[in-house]
């Protein structure tokens, strides 16, 4: 059995936790929705699209889609809005709990803008400048925020996909455990073998499928605030967490 898939199963038996503390780095987060102010950092500061400096970053946030590329819709509802929303809170608990995060997309732009020199589609030059991101900032972990949709209205939950290797999968499998409590649901994460992103970039990476847009009381969640608020706490623990174990 690959070693990715034997940490998988190890890390789910274990996972089970309602609180996570992590004794070296000072910090807990308790059970989703108690205990945490994901606005402690009142007025952050986001990375400029116009900046031509590299910060640091441990952790890349990707707001999926921008732009041009809505994503998947119901109506006048986007996905690439629910995205950036929860990214942008992702973005606040990280920098709270003293984690260098840095958000690739601030606005509702397409990041293939950025990239002239890809001669394939538009497409292509988004995927290449998502992909090429972590290499220049030499980060550490990628995290790609998205809604899912299936053509059963029924079916809801948190999905994550992580890459054929150890530490990705342990990384898919706290995020899964903290969304999978704070939804009240059972999906066990899944590798995302034919994904661009997953498979281009070398540091552990994942995609957060955070919720059906297409069920209405997951589309209630990822509309609201609140609920937005709950799902990046839900994320941000699974990442502390993968970080207390992975130093």
């Amino acid at each position: 059995m690959p070693l990715w898939k034997r940490v998988k199963r190890a890390a789910v038996r274990a996972a089970s936790l309602t609180v996570v503390v992590c004794a070296l780095g000072g910090w807990a987060i308790a059970p989703v929705g108690e205990g945490i102010d994901p606005m402690v950092d009142a007025n952050p500061l986001f990375p400029s699209p116009t900046s031509h400096a590299l910060p640091a970053a441990e952790v890349i946030i990707d707001a999926g889609h921008g732009g041009i590329d809505g994503g998947t819709h119901v109506g006048d509802i986007l996905e690439k809005d629910i995205n950036l929303a929860i990214s942008r809170k992702l973005y606040l608990i990280l920098r709270s709990h003293g984690v260098r995060a840095v958000l690739n997309r601030t606005g509702d732009y397409a990041l293939s803008d950025d990239n002239r020199w890809h001669r394939s589609s538009r497409h292509q030059r988004d995927l290449s400048q998502r992909g090429g991101l972590p290499e220049e900032l030499d980060a550490g972990i990628f995290v790609s925020i998205h809604v899912n949709w299936s053509k059963r209205s029924g079916t809801r939950g948190p999905i994550v996909l992580h890459q054929e290797e150890a530490r990705s999968a342990l990384l898919g499998n706290f995020i899964q455990q903290g969304l999978n409590m704070q939804q009240q649901s059972k999906f066990l994460p899944q590798a995302g073998g034919p994904f661009y992103v997953l498979k281009k970039i070398k540091i552990p990476s994942v995609i957060v499928e955070t919720a059906f847009m297409s069920n209405a009381k997951d589309r209630e969640m990822l509309t609201s605030p609140r609920g937005q608020t709950r799902i990046a706490a839900a994320i941000a623990g699974g990442i502390l967490a993968y970080r207390c174990v992975v130093r």
